[in-house]
């Protein structure tokens, strides 16, 4: 098949590779479309290393073409949204309903580019490729681990759907269940790309008061008011922090950084009033450190909040999520700035990493 290979110092090329038959607990995915993430470029840009080569690629949506041996729930023919985290089930966060806190998956599939048994799938002319956070949907297939493909709805749109596995999950989760935003908080969003967006519905979605967002693309705010931002800061024209507290003095409840920077992290925090939560959802470089004051932090009753993956529960979440959106009340086109050939993977990685793209969607 073709896929998108990350090849180490940055290369990204659309390679050959030799997929395996699925094996005990596995299940093979014909990819209809894989959402392109800042994950994606943080790889490429050598922030997170990866063994290499690498097939790219972990938020996507397909329909299930074959089953490996011991696999019962899902059936030839089911529409999958692709979960970042597959679960073991086993461990015990799992055990104690966790699944992406998997024990299992953080010491193997994670780290080391392979699936639950330690090999891989892939290979490139007889040399073993890996899997990246056990999906590798850069590509025409792909084999995952069988709690990493969700089963959905089959009237649903497979190319939309894709986003909620990644982008959607991430951010309505951090809103839904790390911070538990209740209705009439205020609530500042600093990033409106795939993951700030979903944020900022899942804050509309749970009746916040005011939402602002903030963000250095003035279009990107354009989109934030239609989904559900109530005020809006340009980063570009002052200091964040002083525009936030001009529009809410005494501080909001919730700021979420959308980015992962040790700047934006800093924002979140000062931006807090009393008893306000800073959410952490996007991801920064590893080895990064940011600063705050702890006395003022303690006296104020503040609190920072990791999300990883929104905190949500893949099986329940994602199918969740699918209804909202044929409902109505989630929009995802309007999060998709292009449909491009898997060809053009590495374009999509360099417009995403130059700010200028929201969702892009490779179709293989």
């Amino acid at each position: 098949m073709k896929a998108a290979v990350f090849l180490g110092d940055g290369q990204v090329e659309i390679t050959e590779v030799s997929l395996a038959h699925p094996g005990p607990g596995e299940i093979l995915v014909e990819i209809a479309a894989a959402g392109v993430c800042h994950s994606d470029v943080h790889v490429v840009n050598g922030d997170w290393p990866v063994p290499t080569p690498t097939v790219l690629g972990h938020e996507g949506s397909g329909v299930v073409r074959a089953l490996g041996p011991g696999v019962h729930n899902h059936a030839i023919g089911d529409h999958v949204v692709l979960s970042w985290v597959a679960s073991c089930g086993e461990c015990r966060p799992c055990r104690n309903g966790r699944p992406v806190q998997c024990a299992t998956y953080a010491a193997t599939v994670g780290p080391q580019g392979v699936l639950f048994d330690g090999t891989t799938r892939l290979s490139i002319n007889g040399t073993p490729a890996h899997h990246y956070l056990g999906v590798s949907s850069f590509a025409e297939y792909a084999v995952v681990p069988a709690t990493g493909a969700i089963k959905v709805r089959s009237d649903a749109p497979l190319r939309e759907i894709s986003l909620i596995g990644c982008a959607v999950a991430t951010g309505i989760g951090a809103v839904r269940h790390t911070a538990k935003v209740p209705a009439g908080a205020t609530v500042a969003v600093i990033g409106c790309g795939g993951v700030g967006l979903s944020c900022i519905q899942g804050a509309r979605l749970a009746q916040a008061e005011r939402v602002v967002a903030v963000d250095v693309v003035a279009s990107k705010l354009d989109l934030a008011m239609k989904l559900g931002a109530t005020e809006r800061v340009w980063a570009g024209d002052g200091d964040v922090v002083e525009q936030l507290l001009a529009l809410v003095p005494e501080g909001l409840d919730f700021v979420f950084d959308a980015i992962g920077k040790v700047s934006t992290t800093e924002q979140a925090i000062a931006a807090l009033g009393l008893g306000g939560a800073a959410v952490i959802v996007g991801l920064p470089p590893a080895g990064s450190s940011a600063r705050f004051d702890p006395l003022a932090l303690a006296e104020a009753d503040q609190r920072i909040l990791g999300s990883n993956y929104g905190s949500i529960v893949p099986s329940v979440d994602i199918p969740d999520l699918v209804d909202l959106f044929m409902a109505g009340d989630i929009d995802l086109e309007s999060m998709i700035s292009a449909h491009r050939p898997l060809s053009e993977a590495a374009s999509a990685l360099e417009d995403l990493a130059g700010g200028s793209a929201l969702r892009q969607l490779l179709i293989p």
